[in-house]
């Protein structure tokens, strides 16, 4: 099998194919994602929570991505590999240089991932002319939930989803090649990833984004809190993990999840 490259998912995304993203933070789920299908791995500053126990994200620091980054490279053979800049870490471009080259560097990243729209285009801009890729996040904004109120659906009224199209198509102009979006409603993720030539991958947006991406512990249920909406627990009808990410990666790839149930 050859590597998964950004050119592979501009193919997908033309063919109509859908993208299967689950998040990584060791060797030993790497091996089990890719073995499973799964084409690309975000190490997500999600680990701040599932694997430091910590209330949100913001606490985690670039030292923590990169360590979990290179295990993740470690264990990787084919899949692309998307590391968080954590919060705070990419306030200037200058510091958003310094945190993508240690994330590429030292942890074996192929691209990194920065959170927010209007804001960003600069910082996004400069690390595109250094040669660093960047997959933007719109919507939910984790590192934003103090500011947002907490963990809302965003884009609901038709002035902050006009801002979200327009922040989506501006953050492809400025050269992001991927674009997540999160828990935002499904009609107008529908309408985002049709406007837009870069693949964009869905959690909680619905199932016509290019591609949709879970917590790696959420889809495995492993987690204390209720799951999230947009969540579903894989484990609980397979016989063991690796059947688990399997049928994630198939009811992603035929449409059937997200269903209703996990869109808003």
């Amino acid at each position: 099998m050859s590597d998964i490259t950004i050119a592979t998912l501009d193919q997908m995304k033309q063919r109509g194919e859908k993208i299967a993203v689950l998040t990584s933070y060791d060797a030993s789920f790497t091996q089990l994602l890719e073995a499973a299908g799964v084409e690309v791995l975000l190490v997500g500053d999600s680990l701040g929570m599932v694997i430091q126990g910590q209330e949100s994200t913001l606490p985690v620091r670039v030292e923590d991505m990169v360590y979990h980054a290179r295990n993740v490279a470690h264990g990787r053979k084919h899949a692309l590999v998307v590391a968080d800049m954590p919060f705070m870490s990419y306030s200037s471009a200058t510091q958003a240089l310094d945190t993508a080259a240690r994330l590429m560097k030292e942890g074996g990243a192929h691209m990194v991932k920065l959170e927010g729209g209007a804001t960003q285009l600069e910082t996004v801009r400069r690390l595109v002319a250094h040669g660093i890729p960047v997959c933007a996040h719109l919507g939910l904004l984790p590192q934003s939930v103090h500011k947002l109120g907490g963990y809302r659906v965003q884009g609901r009224d038709e002035e902050s989803a006009h801002i979200l199209m327009e922040d989506a198509l501006a953050l492809q102009e400025a050269g992001a090649q991927l674009l997540v979006l999160e828990c935002v409603p499904a009609t107008l993720a529908a309408e985002i990833s049709q406007a837009l030539r870069i693949p964009v991958i869905g959690i909680g947006a619905g199932a016509d984004c290019d591609g949709q991406v879970l917590v790696l512990y959420d889809m495995l249920g492993i987690t204390a809190e209720e799951l999230p909406r947009f969540a579903k627990n894989f484990l609980d009808e397979a016989d063991s993990i690796l059947d688990a990410i399997r049928a994630y990666v198939r009811e992603v790839k035929e449409g059937r999840f997200p269903g209703s149930e996990h869109s808003f």
